[in-house]
């Protein structure tokens, strides 16, 4: 059993990696806030309603086709729900759909910590 380990080690170290770069640095999100990023919050509503940060819309991630061309494609989008889950699979969305700038910012409790 004890010769298993082994294997352990790398896929731990594959699977930090891959955590560790499913949101955006604290200085990415700053630059891009400081370029007027729009904040989309991927929650559903009832989420969106106990708790959000007063800078963020909330557009649910079973509405994002329907609502996605009322963003600005020329701002930058910042994305993020509970846990950064599925804001992590929205910004594959964003991109697909001509966003040149989209980032992940993770929880929406971040937020918080980032903007006043």
């Amino acid at each position: 059993m004890m010769e298993y380990w082994i294997y352990l080690i790398p896929i731990g170290a594959i699977a930090w990696v891959f955590w560790s770069k499913r949101s955006a640095s604290e200085a990415d999100i700053k630059a891009l806030l400081g370029r007027n990023a729009q904040v989309v919050d991927v929650r559903t509503r009832g989420e969106f309603r106990t708790h959000h940060h007063p800078k963020s819309q909330n557009i649910p991630m079973d509405e994002l086709e329907k609502a996605v061309g009322k963003l600005d494609k020329g701002r930058p989008v910042l994305l993020c729900c509970d846990t950064g889950s599925r804001s992590g699979f929205a910004v594959s969305y964003f991109k697909k759909h001509g966003f040149p700038e989209v980032l992940n910012l993770g929880s929406y409790r971040r937020l918080h910590t980032l903007l006043p």
